[in-house]
């Protein structure tokens, strides 16, 4: 039996554009995560990120964990 807790997960994407992450915000909550929030990584000498970490969390088990 497995125990019940809270389960992160980070998605990593370089689109950084306000549709792609609405996209990926939507998508993951439709699947049960909840957003938590996304941190950015900035390019040298730009004021666009390079990249953006989308984090999530779900409280339950994971498939494969039953």
């Amino acid at each position: 039996m497995s125990a019940m807790g809270l389960h992160y997960k980070v998605v990593e994407t370089s689109s950084v554009t306000d549709d792609k992450l609405t996209e990926l915000i939507n998508e993951k909550v439709a699947e049960g995560w909840r957003f938590e929030g996304i941190q950015f990584a900035m390019r040298d000498g730009s004021k666009r990120p390079a990249m953006a970490f989308v984090l999530f969390t779900r409280e339950g088990t994971e498939p494969g964990e039953e």
